[in-house]
């Protein structure tokens, strides 16, 4: 039997060989790597408010408004003028007549706070139970740890952070950079989808959301 001896050489470029083969066409079975230093893609933001999934409630005391187009859910900011002026997402089943007594009237503008809940599609809200902000009693909410960030800003940063969130977050009421390196920002309503975009836009943890409505099952 005749033996046949091979290079150690040649051993290590068949390895080479058959490792780097694949099909017929003789393409590369793995995926090339992303040439180095090539930066990822930048996350998208999201086009819409996310609609709830169940029942939602409101964390304070909205003001109902109407100011002769029907009644607005008021969530954001609110003119200190009399009457007050603001507006927000429609309440189509919003019935004055079943809150009388309960809300202040000039000529035709009629107004007043309330503790909410309803269901939310993303874009009105469907009221189910709404008690006079007078009459309510709020719980004790829990003390609020807010996360580390896992990324490290400076103050200017986290301030072009804060002012870059108004358009990119759909529902953004307000937003503002504290002295512990977070950006705190008031949305309308989030099922964790928007909370997902600024933790991978800006890092964990250094963006927290906070819906003015809320699951109602959420503590706080």
């Amino acid at each position: 039997m005749k033996l046949i001896v091979v290079a150690p050489a040649l051993l290590i470029s068949l390895a080479l060989s058959v490792s780097g083969c694949s099909g017929d066409d003789g393409s590369s079975s793995a995926a090339d790597p992303a040439a180095p230093g090539q930066p990822a893609a930048a996350p998208q933001p999201p086009t819409a408010v996310p609609a709830a999934p169940g029942k939602v409630r409101s964390t304070g005391l909205p003001t109902v408004m109407d100011a002769g187009d029907g009644p607005e859910l008021c969530l954001g900011a609110i003119a200190e003028s009399y009457p007050p002026q603001c507006g927000g997402p429609a309440i189509p089943n919003w019935d004055w007549t079943a809150y009388d007594g309960t809300f202040d009237q000039q000529d035709d503008v009629r107004w007043g706070t309330y503790a909410v809940t309803g269901t939310w599609d993303g874009t009105a809200f469907t009221v189910s139970d709404a008690i006079m902000g007078a009459l309510y009693d709020p719980m004790m909410p829990e003390p609020v740890v807010l996360p580390e960030p896992s990324v490290s800003y400076s103050q200017a940063e986290l301030e072009d952070i804060s002012t870059a969130l108004a358009d990119e977050l759909p529902g953004y009421q307000s937003s503002y950079a504290d002295d512990e390196g977070h950006v705190l920002a008031g949305v309308t309503y989030d099922d964790g989808s928007l909370q997902a975009y600024v933790d991978e836009a800006y890092g964990s943890g250094v963006v927290v959301l906070n819906g003015a409505l809320v699951d109602v099952d959420q503590p706080g």
